[in-house]
């Protein structure tokens, strides 16, 4: 057992990572806002290119600040090890082209993030992968559309905007009896709501953008997962495509997630105070939320997250019309793609984060024209009813 095992997330969000400056015993360490690194002999620094020491090479492989980073990610997911990425699609990109090659097959959530479509549709299948999408909630589709050259199957749960569910500890028996590599887009989540590692995923992504750093004010992804993976799967990636994390921005997450804990409590209390005021709201045609028992997954979204997450999607009554005024009638609430930002957040998926996906794909999926996504900041909770309340006297 490692220090940090005994630790609860709070504890571990504050202290891992967070060790005092060796040098000067500065409480925060300094941001190494460095290129390169100088050795004592080239002796020392042969040890260090060729493994047989540990040391930093060069700033687009790694640096201080973001190891320190990386080490508090891992002991919250429960992960051997993790890696930072200079965004979110990075770090997919990365873990998929890590584990993929030409004439290889990957199945993935039916509804996904936008960019994760664009990557997959266009550029992997540009070099020769090919990808099918299927409901993943379903193991019946998931068998169906197994080929002897399957390779990955990757989910997000719950999914973006939809929110549906894809039972994790299922899927990885059917990925570990077929012998395929399971990634988990942890996003919605933090791995203080879900934990995937524990429910047999082999890798978790993240766009740390989001609640990882809270803040709205940086652009990260990261991925964790086993040593072997992270320090020899994603050597090459990380070296040759140049897509690492800054130091100044592994600072900036890295200080975002002192707070994870705390923010993501207040985060699942006012999303569940909202959802309950939308299921009531006479101007509203439906609520998905996991926290409501309306949810047809929330006896699977009870079983395998701790609170139900802060994303809520909504259809309003009178469709598309209607679901521009609330928007555009929003003064609080900002109008903004991403989320876990403090602030409450609203998009419309079908003209915004996920406008790249066909429009016969979106509908399949549920991505109607008046879909509706929010993002529940850290607010007074009757501050954000409030202002949607306001909205909807306006349509």
């Amino acid at each position: 057992m490692n220090k940090f095992e005994k630790w609860g997330p709070c504890t571990k969000a504050v202290h891992v990572g967070s060790e005092p400056c060796p040098a000067t015993g500065a409480l925060v360490a300094p941001i190494y806002q460095t290129s390169t690194y100088a050795y004592e002999s080239t002796d020392e620094a042969e040890k260090v290119f060729t493994g047989q020491k540990f040391g930093y090479l060069y700033g687009r492989d790694h640096s201080p600040t973001e190891c320190q980073l990386e080490e508090k990610l891992a002991a919250l997911e429960g992960g051997e090890a993790c890696k930072f990425f200079a965004s979110g699609m990075a770090a997919i990109a990365n873990a998929h082209m890590a584990l993929l090659k030409a004439g290889d097959h990957v199945i993935c959530g039916a509804v996904v993030y936008g960019g994760t479509y664009g990557l997959f549709d266009k550029m992997l299948r540009a070099f020769g992968v090919d990808v099918t999408y299927v409901d993943t909630s379903d193991i019946e589709a998931l068998k169906k559309a197994l080929r002897p050259n399957t390779k990955v199957v990757h989910v997000e749960t719950p999914a973006n905007p939809t929110l549906k569910i894809t039972d994790i500890a299922e899927v990885s028996r059917f990925c570990k009896e077929n012998n395929l590599k399971f990634i988990v887009d942890n996003t919605f989540c933090t791995p203080y709501v879900q934990r995937p590692l524990e429910l047999g995923a082999d890798i978790v992504v993240y766009s740390a953008t989001k609640y990882l750093n809270g803040h709205g004010d940086c652009i990260a992804g990261a991925i964790v997962g086993s040593k072997e993976f992270i320090t020899k799967g994603l050597h090459e990636g990380i070296t040759k495509l140049g897509a690492l994390i800054s130091p100044f921005t592994a600072y900036l997450v890295k200080r975002g997630m002192q707070t994870l804990t705390l923010r993501m409590d207040k985060h699942l209390s006012n999303a569940m105070k909202v959802a309950e005021y939308l299921e009531n709201h006479p101007k509203v045609e439906r609520v998905i939320y996991p926290g409501l028992k309306s949810f047809p997954q929330y006896e699977l979204a009870k079983k395998q997250m701790k609170g139900f997450g802060a994303m809520i999607s909504l259809e309003v009554k009178g469709g598309l019309e209607n679901a521009k005024a609330l928007c555009n009638n929003l003064e609080m609430i900002k109008i903004a793609v991403s989320l876990g930002d403090v602030g409450t957040l609203i998009e419309h998926p079908a003209a915004m984060t996920h406008k790249s996906l066909p429009v016969e794909e979106r509908k399949v999926s549920g991505i109607t024209d008046g879909l509706i996504r929010l993002s529940i900041g850290i607010e007074d909770p009757e501050d954000i009813i409030n202002d949607l309340e306001e909205a909807f006297e306006k349509i």
